[in-house]
């Protein structure tokens, strides 16, 4: 049955005969967001030009968005800030919180963080050359590796690749009574799942906007920043739109107030436009049902595929409450199989060496399509579908 509660399909511009089960990876197209693009680059760069920084409020149009993505993850008005990319994000989430905590060297992630957060952490640890180390223990082994020498803790809320979902309460309760910085991200949380972001009272938090936000292939990230500790946080990457008065032209860095300091560079104008429209199907949504139906829905999922499908191995937890908005299931050759679900209409995605990634989004997905997705799954898992020569070649992006 459908989420009455929630928006519908007829929101989104998603084509005819697809089941689209990757929105934990890239949202699909709003179907209002393309004219607000063609505004922003038609009447407002094409008929303004450069006075349309003032003129249509370019200047202005980051924090707007960031202060509507500030409910979505729980955070209060002009806590976050928006542009860059979400590596971008990290960096300067985790060289902040290295600066917080001078005396101490370790910082804990676990071994299912997304790389790039990963990546992002050894290269800071390689730039400052002060001896850090990057500790990344398992998941189920995080509490435990936190201790008095460790500066920063940085986790994903939602593991990427199995929807495993961390506590974050009880984390950061952990973190910051061993005198740690807690950084959460929450790319695979924002617009899925019920997050308090300011009640976790961590300092930090990081995401992007092209998952479950849809806005769209390099929408910009966010950066929270607890306000109580704003203004005392000196950022790494301190670019100009990040200088208190940056048509001041000063040479020398002058932090902004709050959480603006954490911009960086000029906002992507067109980008920003997309998101901006794309948050309206956010209007009136409470996270708290989309979790709840999100959760319904997974089950459901997860029913009717085990019962149609026994080689798959489910690897997302069983129990709703230690999961996020998606299912992943376990095929020796789910890169095969992905690709024959893909040309039936069955839209997930693959993850090496062999998960097979599903998400599950109730805004524009209900019961019946995740029966008729579990019965294309079977159908190219039992008939052994996905062994034909074309779904074995491997495209740049899985």
């Amino acid at each position: 049955m459908e989420n009455a509660t929630l928006p519908c399909r007829d929101l989104f511009d998603i084509p005819q005969g697809v089941l689209y089960l990757d929105g934990n990876s890239l949202g699909p197209l709003p179907k209002h967001a393309p004219a607000r693009a063609a505004e922003a680059i038609t009447r407002e760069w094409g008929g303004e030009l450069i006075r349309a920084w003032n003129t249509a409020g370019w200047m202005e149009l980051p924090l707007k968005v960031a202060n509507r993505i500030a409910p979505l993850i729980g955070a209060a008005e002009g806590s976050v800030a928006t542009g860059d990319t979400l590596s971008i994000k990290v960096y300067q989430a985790l060289a902040a919180a290295l600066r917080m905590r001078p005396d101490r060297r370790v910082i804990v992630s676990d071994s299912g963080n997304f790389p790039t957060d990963l990546y992002m952490a050894q290269g800071l640890i390689d730039t400052l050359g002060q001896g850090h180390v990057l500790k990344t223990p398992n998941p189920d082994d995080v509490e435990s590796a936190i201790g008095p020498d460790v500066a920063a803790v940085m986790l994903t809320q939602v593991d990427y690749s199995t929807g495993r979902r961390h506590d974050m309460a009880r984390v950061t309760e952990a973190a910051h009574a061993a005198g740690a910085v807690m950084i959460w991200d929450l790319a695979h949380s924002a617009g899925a799942i019920e997050v308090d972001i300011a009640a976790s009272g961590a300092e930090f938090a990081v995401g992007c906007t092209y998952k479950f936000l849809n806005g769209g292939p390099g929408a910009p990230a966010f950066i929270y920043v607890r306000p109580d500790i704003a203004e005392q946080v000196q950022p790494a990457l301190a670019g100009w739109l990040g200088h208190e008065a940056p048509f001041a032209f000063d040479l020398d860095y002058r932090p902004a107030m709050q959480t603006e300091r954490m911009r960086v560079g000029t906002p992507p104008i067109v980008q920003l436009s997309l998101l901006d429209a794309a948050l309206d199907v956010w209007d009136g949504v409470s996270m708290a049902e989309v979790e709840a139906a999100s959760a319904r829905l997974a089950e459901v999922f997860i029913r009717e595929v085990e019962s149609r499908c026994p080689t798959l191995k489910l690897k997302s937890p069983r129990d709703p409450a230690k999961r996020g908005s998606q299912v992943s299931f376990a095929f020796p050759d789910g890169y095969a199989a992905m690709q024959a679900l893909i040309e039936r209409g069955v839209i997930g995605d693959f993850r090496a060496p062999d998960t097979m990634r599903f998400g599950i989004t109730p805004l524009y997905l209900d019961d019946a399509d995740m029966t008729a997705a579990a019965k294309v799954i079977a159908e190219v898992i039992n008939t052994d579908a996905w062994k034909a020569a074309r779904y074995q070649v491997r495209s740049r992006v899985t």
